[in-house]
């Protein structure tokens, strides 16, 4: 299973999908918050939303997984 991982350290500002959701190779998941820029977090794999691993305001490190793709 791919995992989208975070590439900043950051607090989650939105999550842009939801379980079951099909993304494509470099859909936007989850929007980071760091320093006052928004930053997107994009699939490396096509595939299906099967977990989701955080929550809109949660602190969020480097590597740390934030979506699970099936």
């Amino acid at each position: 299973m791919p995992d989208v991982e975070a590439h900043i350290t950051g607090t989650v500002w939105k999550v842009e999908v939801a379980v079951g959701d099909q993304v494509g190779e470099g859909d936007t998941v989850v929007i980071l918050e760091s320093m006052k820029m928004e930053m997107p977090v994009e699939a490396e794999d096509p595939g299906t939303v099967t977990e989701i691993r955080c929550e809109e305001g949660q602190s969020v490190q480097e590597g740390d997984v934030l979506v699970v793709l099936g």
